[in-house]
Order: structure tokens, then sequence, then C-alpha cells
């Protein structure tokens, strides 16, 4: 037992010292040169990129790896099954669409009064899909998020539909791509909304590993089943809507980093959560490094790096499922 525990903890110092040097290599790059012996020396140009773009940078880029990951850890215990995440359960859609319709409705919205509508929209869609997940007969591990995707896509054609009929669907897509490369001080403060909530998300993480056994289960044990659903789709809607709202449409952290750390840590929350959370900002700082590298000195979208290799990831799940099943 003490064997496995300290390989476990070498596991989270492996993880913890690979952010770190990611981290480190993140601030370092850029069309504006930033050095060490520069910063060191005080030169206030250097210091003021340092300041206002690439650390809010790495902690928008971070809290998004972390927040995403977490969510669909959620997701995957509160629906049993291992691929539903904000992506492929219909969050990330329903999120767009209330940031559209703020933008019809609300014309000088501001992001908060976004962000509020879009949580409602948020919410609402994922409880839909949960009602829907609920009624199925057929609860395949394949099947469900497929019923997810298809929903997604019925939002997002309402979504596509309205941004025509009002002539912003333009706006809407250059402003929901995923990228990091706008952040500066002053306009990515709203994702520390996601820190307190995955701080209750750790804290109710043995409560969502309960709840990932059954309903049945968890009433036994004396767990209010519905208020843990409830507080975990709240927590999935409302990091889903700042990441959105901040850096776009990112898909597949929440489905792959979770199955990923499953792999060799099984499916208990509570001993997950933060190998989770470590995985996910390394995935994201990995691919946000890789799109400002690959066409250097231009920039990739990280929705679009994070898109490849998380296909290609979700891929090797699926026929990894399939084999093991067989």
């Amino acid at each position: 037992m003490k064997i496995k525990k300290e390989g476990v903890d070498l596991k989270k110092r492996y993880l913890a010292t690979l952010l770190i040097i990611l981290s480190v290599i993140s601030v370092f790059i850029g069309v504006s040169e930033v050095t060490l012996s520069a910063i060191l020396n005080g030169d206030s140009h250097q210091l003021y990129i340092l300041f206002v773009s690439r650390i809010p940078r790495l902690l928008s880029v971070c809290v998004t790896g972390i927040g995403m990951s977490i969510c669909g850890l959620i997701m995957q215990q509160l629906t049993r099954n291992k691929f539903v995440s904000p992506t492929t359960g219909a969050t990330i859609d329903s999120a767009k669409l209330g940031i559209v319709i703020a933008m019809v409705l609300v014309p000088g919205a501001t992001t908060m009064q976004k962000a509020m509508i879009s949580f409602v929209f948020a919410l609402a869609g994922t409880m839909l899909f949960m009602t829907f997940l609920k009624n199925l007969k057929v609860k395949s591990v394949i099947f469900v998020p497929l019923v997810g995707i298809m929903f997604g896509n019925i939002i997002g054609s309402i979504t596509t539909y309205i941004g025509y009929e009002f002539d912003i669907m333009q706006n809407v897509n250059s402003w929901l791509q995923g990228n990091f490369s706008m952040i500066l001080k002053g306009n990515y403060e709203l994702l520390y909304l996601s820190i307190p909530l995955m701080a209750i998300a750790f804290f109710y993480a043995h409560k969502f590993t309960v709840v990932g056994m059954g309903e049945d289960f968890a009433t036994n044990l004396g767990l209010d089943y519905n208020k843990i659903v409830n507080l975990g789709l709240i927590i999935v809607s409302i990091v889903t809507v700042c990441v959105v709202i901040i850096a776009g449409e990112i898909p597949y952290i929440g489905l792959i980093v979770p199955n990923l750390v499953s792999l060799y840590k099984g499916d208990n929350v509570h001993e997950n959560i933060l190998d989770t959370a470590l995985f996910g900002a390394i995935f994201v700082l990995f691919c946000d490094i890789l799109a400002r590298v690959f066409v250097y000195p231009y920039e990739l979208s990280v929705g679009l790096t994070v898109g490849v290799i998380g296909s290609g990831m979700f891929l090797y799940l699926v026929l990894r499922r399939k084999s093991y099943a067989s």
C-alpha cells in the first residue's frame, strides 16, 4: 500500500514539474521578445509585456484546462458515461446560443450580463440533455454521447440561424473561436469565477463518486441525489460559460483528460480530481504553445490544435474500449 501511494505521489510530482516547465516556456514565447536577463535588469517594456500579456495568458490557459477537465470528470460521473463532457453534452453549444441571444436582446450588454444569460441557457441545455439521458432505453457508452452531439448540433443550428438573421454571425464566429491571443490584463478576470467552483468540486468529490454509482445506491447511503446532481450541473455550466466567453470554444478537454487519467487512476473522483486538474492544465498549455510555434511568428487557434490532438485521442479511446469489450 505504501509503495502504491508513493508511486501515485510520484506521478503528481512529475505532472507538477512538467506544468512548471511548460509555464516557463509559455511566458517566453511570443512575437515580442521577453528574456530573463532583461526582466532581471528591470527592462520596463519587457516587464509590461510580461504582466499585461504573458502572465494573464498563462493564467487563462491553466484555469481553462483545469476547469474544463474537472467539468468533464463531473459530467462523466453524473451520467455514468465515459464519453460525456461539455462538448458532447450540449453544454458548450447551449452557452454559445445564450451569448448570441444576449447580443441580440441586449446589444450593449457587458461581459457579465452576457455571462449571466449564457449561464441560464447552458444550464437549461445541460439539464435537458440529462432528461433525454434519463428517458433513453439504450444507454450504451457510444450511443449516449451521440445523442448529446445531435442535440448540440440542433442548438448550434438555431444559433447559426439567429446569427445570420441578425447579421452577427461573422462576429460570433471570430469571437467564439478558441484563442488566447487576445487575452490581456483587464479582459480575462471573469475566469476567476471558476476558481471557487473548482474548490467546491474538490470538496464534493466523494459525493460525486457516490452519485456515479447510481441513484438507488446514493439514496441508500443517505445522499440527496438530486441536490448533488444539480450542484454538479451548475458548476459545469458556470465554468463552461466563463471559458467560452473569455477564450471561445475549445473542444475535447473535458472528454479526453479525465479518460486518460482514469487509465492509471481508476474512477474514484476524489483520487482523480487533482491529477485531472494538473493534466488538464498541461494538455491545454502544450496545445497553446504548439499553436504559437507551429507557424511562428503567426499563431494558430488553440481550438484547432486541441481539436486535432483531441479527436485523435478520442478515436484511440473509442477503439481501445471496443477492443476491451470484444
